[in-house]
C-alpha cells in the first residue's frame, strides 16, 4: 500500500516539475530549452 502511494506522489511530483517545458518541442536542444525558460522569466518579470 505504501509503494503506491509513493508512486501516485513521485508521479505527480515529475508532472508538476516539467509543467515549465509544455511548450518545448520534443527533440529540441539545450540552447532552445534555455532560450525558452529565459523568456519564460522575462514574461514573469514583466508582469
Amino acid at each position: 500500500m505504501t509503494d503506491s502511494m509513493t508512486t501516485t506522489s513521485d508521479t505527480e511530483e515529475e508532472a508538476r516539475d516539467e509543467d515549465h517545458l509544455e511548450d518545448i518541442d520534443d527533440g529540441c536542444g539545450c540552447a532552445e530549452v534555455w532560450e525558452h525558460l529565459s523568456e519564460r522569466r522575462e514574461s514573469e518579470d514583466d508582469d
